[in-house]
């Protein structure tokens, strides 16, 4: 027996008698990530990148000279996934700063979640010149949605990969562990806890969401249906949705059509007039949520 389907079949008969044990030690886990070493082919590109330490010790990595652009790597992930589009980015003329997320990399912390992730973007923007764009794989991508109803300021966000509920990725595990009922409503009230943000409220359908974006998703996605990504595409009214045939959750990071998306975003015209408009009228990145 696999040791998921022990984990399950342990989780479906003890959460029915002990429903609380069973959802703490599924939390724990869901908040928990494993620390996984970057790939051969990632490891040029973090050898030549610059380590730097913000304020209050969120690690990040830092490549070329240029308008910012910041990323934000997904749950167990890492800066240097995105190696292929911080490539093109630093031939482009743009400055690249990749943030290990907490509880991630270097950056501080044991536990983490979409609310620390979105407070980490927050943290980065304070210390960096305005920010061109917000690139953010799959809880990256739903913590830079969150992050902007929280204060974060930028012209453009991308979101790759992303949930557009975060209520739907707690059922998902939920399910994919096998806990029972009143085992999954506790395991939810619990992480609500943690995060201090009613799950119900991390929703992009319930987002002010009027700067440019762009929203990537590939079909065969089996982490994150891409259906997510539809919903928040009709969240988005400024955002072009890129849906892609192939790529799974994470080879997507390396498709040239991302990249070339990205690039055509970041250069548009309606960019800078955008942002032109927001400064003028005052409209845009107000907290719509509660911090």
């Amino acid at each position: 027996m696999s040791s998921l389907s022990w984990v399950r079949g342990f989780n479906a008969t003890v959460g029915r008698l002990a429903p609380e044990l069973v959802a703490s030690k599924m939390h724990r886990a869901f908040l928990t990530p494993r620390d996984l070493p970057p790939r051969d082919w990632e490891l040029p590109l973090l050898a030549s990148a610059e380590r730097i330490t913000l304020r209050f010790g969120l690690s990040a990595l830092r490549w070329g000279q240029g308008p910012a652009v910041l990323l934000m790597h997904g749950w167990e992930g890492r800066p240097t996934q995105f190696a292929h589009l911080i490539q093109v980015l630093v031939r482009a003329g743009y400055g690249v700063v990749a943030l290990d997320a907490p509880a991630h990399g270097r950056s501080p912390g044991h536990e983490a979640n979409v609310v620390l992730f979105a407070r980490a973007l927050l943290e980065a923007a304070s210390e960096l010149p305005p920010l061109k764009a917000v690139i953010g794989h799959s809880m990256g991508g739903a913590s830079a949605l969150l992050a902007t109803q929280l204060g974060l300021r930028t012209e453009a966000l991308v979101t790759i990969s992303a949930p557009a509920r975060i209520i739907g990725a707690l059922r998902r595990f939920a399910h994919f562990v096998g806990l029972p009922k009143q085992a999954r409503a506790q395991f939810v009230h619990m992480v609500e806890s943690s995060a201090g943000m009613p799950a119900a409220q991390l929703d992009a359908a319930r987002y002010q969401l009027d700067f440019p974006g762009l929203v990537v998703h590939a079909a065969d996605d089996q982490m994150v249906p891409s259906t997510e990504a539809q919903s928040i595409h009709a969240a988005w009214s400024g955002s072009r949705l890129l849906h892609l045939p192939s790529g799974g959750h994470s080879k997507l990071l390396a498709d040239p059509q991302l990249a070339e998306a990205v690039l055509e975003l970041l250069g548009s015209a309606d960019l800078s007039a955008a942002a032109s408009r927001r400064a003028v009228t005052g409209v845009g990145h107000r907290p719509a949520l509660a911090s």
